[in-house]
């Protein structure tokens, strides 16, 4: 009888080690996600940046961005953290969000508007809350630098080679795809356009100046990384992206207190600008810039654009028309173009018109909200940090870089939104750790 009992709690306790086993296995998956929410963090912008247009698994970067959620999310209710950080900005991006999605919902489905509603407000407004629980400590941050510094170099890589004409050194081999995206003959890089390139190639090297100017990233490699930017910007053959570029480099000479960020700033501007004499120099593109700078048709197109936008806005000022609707209602209203749809080119204009004065005043709410993000007090523990008083100062251009380009293209680029997004996150979580340190 003992025997018997004794071999019945032999098989419960097999049973249930079994058991416990499997779960320990089931979890292994979330216990890997929630490990390290930076690195994650990264993974993802990258699946946004080199996401493939062209592929029915191109979701990617939405099952990228669902992990990311699940595991941040997973990791604060195990640390029992607070999971989601509403601040003044989180308003703005809750109405605009609310928005467009009534908007969309009310509409047949449509494939492509859920993707713009989620590249242009779902996934960088979460990921604002989300940057606030991920980057908290110093490792997190240098992370964030590494992965700047990194994208910067493939960014600049890439534009240089298109530029030179080194085709076979660029990958993915999609950018040169002439029927995927806009401004085939320019430097695009994995965007596919050649302003969201240019838009990336100018924050990314802000951020690549501060890493170096602090000392978190070093030596000669990282200095050459810097001075091809320039040359990168070139290839965008833009004259946008030249412009708010040109705008950035006076910027930092006027208004950054730092000697050594002006003094860096200056070898770059001129190291990229010796570059680009000697690439103008030895091959034909000296024509091609000048035709650049004497070409009217790009100006005199978003002249009759902008026109037949104002007078769409004046049948519906209030409400707008609704999301994603200006782009086939546009051409009854421009006269001299056949295309079936025309694009504003302008994301002022555009949540003029289909979110009407309503969604500017939002839109307008939210950025002034992430400028005052420029002031506040530091954490003493984070002063000589990522966030320092340095970066305080670099984040109203940055921020201008982002508005000045946002006037001549709609920022409906998942990378470009989220990168900003995110640093607005960081922010805001350091301002939020201030204001608890003060009442302490």
């Amino acid at each position: 009888m003992q025997a018997l009992s004794f071999n019945s709690a032999w098989r419960e306790w097999n049973q249930f080690d079994f058991a416990a086993g499997s779960a320990k296995a089931a979890l292994r998956p979330l216990q890997a996600l929630t490990a390290a929410p930076s690195l994650l963090f990264l993974a993802a912008l990258t699946t946004m940046l080199l996401r493939h247009p062209d592929v029915q698994f191109y979701e990617i970067d939405r099952i990228a961005f669902c992990l990311l959620v699940a595991g941040v999310m997973g990791r604060t209710i195990v640390q029992r953290r607070t999971v989601i950080f509403f601040t003044r900005a989180s308003w703005p991006m809750l109405g605009l969000t609310l928005l467009a999605l009534g908007s969309v919902v009310s509409q047949p489905f449509d494939h492509e508007a859920w993707s713009l509603l989620a590249a242009k407000f779902i996934v960088p407004f979460t990921l604002f809350h989300l940057a606030q629980v991920v980057f908290v400590e110093e490792k997190e941050f240098r992370r964030f630098e590494i992965f700047a510094v990194i994208v910067l170099s493939y960014l600049s890589f890439t534009s240089i080679a298109f530029l030179i004409g080194a085709k076979s050194l660029i990958f993915p081999r999609f950018i040169l795809d002439e029927s995927l995206g806009f401004h085939a003959d320019r430097a695009r890089g994995p965007l596919l356009q050649a302003v969201a390139n240019g838009v990336s190639l100018n924050l990314l090297g802000l951020l690549a100046l501060h890493a170096y100017r602090r000392g978190s990233i070093r030596g000669m490699k990282t200095f050459l990384v810097l001075a091809s930017v320039p040359l990168a910007i070139l290839a965008t053959m833009t004259r946008a992206v030249w412009l708010s570029f040109a705008a950035t480099i006076f910027a930092l000479l006027w208004q950054c207190r730092s000697r050594k960020v002006r003094r860096i700033g200056i070898t770059v501007a001129l190291a990229g600008g010796l570059g680009i004499a000697a690439v103008v120099s030895s091959s034909q593109l000296g024509d091609s810039l000048a035709d650049r700078f004497e070409e009217r048709g790009p100006i005199d197109y978003r002249e009759a654009v902008y026109a037949g936008a104002w007078q769409m806005f004046l049948q519906h000022p209030l409400s707008g028309w609704g999301f994603h609707q200006m782009p086939l209602e546009l051409p009854r209203y421009v006269s001299g173009y056949e295309e079936k749809t025309l694009y504003p080119h302008n994301t002022y204009l555009e949540l003029l018109v289909e979110h009407g004065i309503i969604g500017l005043a939002l839109y307008g709410w939210l950025m002034w909200e992430l400028w005052r993000l420029r002031r506040g007090p530091i954490p003493v523990g984070e002063r000589r940090g990522f966030l320092d008083r340095r970066f305080h100062e670099l984040w109203p251009i940055l921020l201008a870089v982002y508005w000045v380009n946002a006037a001549v293209v709609v920022m409906s680029y998942q990378f470009v939104n989220g990168l900003l997004f995110t640093i607005a996150g960081m922010l805001a979580a350091q301002r939020r750790r201030s204001e608890r340190v003060s009442r302490c």
